[in-house]
């Protein structure tokens, strides 16, 4: 159903404000120019762009944008055609698809040296970056001030708080060796839609943790085969700034699909020594 202009304007201006996931659909060309359908992940759209199988595709492309914080022109039929052979002879209808997402984030668990260094690259890559740790004497605005947010918190805590923020965008990387806090991070992570989990660790400390996650129930295989550890690509990376590049290249791979050689899938040693050789 169509909707006044200012309703959607008004509607658009409030979840820019509360920094809402948001796309707004135009048709710029074609029939109906002028049509705006305002579309979030949460509720149901307003507006309409002419025909009701034009604005159920286009908020599906819509929300898949949104998803992936593009925006851009797409091309239908009047009543939403896709295909080349079924736009043969028809008008074109160009809808500007303009997404207003919120920054990635990323939840970093563990207040250590690669914490820092990871922090930078990650707003580097313009995420939203979240350090947490439980330890109150290092988990310090002074020590990491890249930070957008330092939680002095167990991971439980965060992750029951705002762990259903987390999507495929978005990604948390575990820098400990605790189990006491590793464990449940990862417990934490597994359960949220993140869509790179990265764990801290040497294979042998991977088995073990592993082992501890098999105790507290967590062994499904699909869940488990989320997991990157140990983390990072496999580039030799020895600085905690190398590992930093390492870790987030294969985030970007893992989002675009592309191959590339993961810690994870290799049997060699996870760091390379000063000459280059290998370690």
């Amino acid at each position: 159903m169509s909707q006044p202009a200012g309703t959607l304007y008004q509607r658009l201006r409030t979840l820019l404000r509360a920094e809402q996931p948001v796309a707004l659909v135009t048709v710029v060309a074609g029939p109906g120019v002028g049509g705006k359908m305002l579309i979030t992940p949460t509720d149901a759209p307003l507006g309409s762009l002419g025909h009701p199988e034009l604005d159920r595709i286009a908020v599906r492309d819509a929300l898949a944008e949104l998803e992936a914080g593009r925006s851009g022109v797409r091309h239908y039929g009047p009543e939403g055609q896709t295909t080349p052979e079924d736009l043969v002879g028809t008008p074109t209808v160009s809808a500007f698809i303009e997404s207003w997402a919120p920054p990635p984030q990323m939840w970093i668990f563990g207040a250590v040296d690669f914490t820092a260094a990871l922090g930078k690259v990650a707003k580097v890559l313009g995420y939203r970056v979240t350090v947490c740790d439980a330890r109150e004497i290092f988990a310090t605005r002074r020590r990491f001030p890249m930070a957008d947010e330092v939680v002095v918190s167990w991971p439980s805590p965060l992750f029951e708080r705002r762990g259903h923020t987390l999507g495929q965008r978005d990604a948390v990387c575990i820098l400990t060796h605790d189990p006491k806090f590793d464990v449940p991070a990862v417990q934490g992570a597994l359960a949220t839609g993140a869509g790179y989990i990265g764990v801290m660790g040497s294979r042998k400390t991977h088995a073990k943790r592993m082992e501890r996650l098999a105790e507290v129930g967590v062994d499904q295989p699909e869940q488990l085969a989320r997991l990157m550890s140990p983390i990072g690509l496999d580039l030799g990376a020895r600085t905690p700034e190398e590992t930093a590049i390492s870790i987030c290249a294969e985030i970007i791979a893992r989002r675009t699909g592309r191959l590339a050689p993961s810690l994870r899938d290799s049997s060699g040693p996870i760091h390379g020594t000063l000459d280059g050789t290998g370690g």
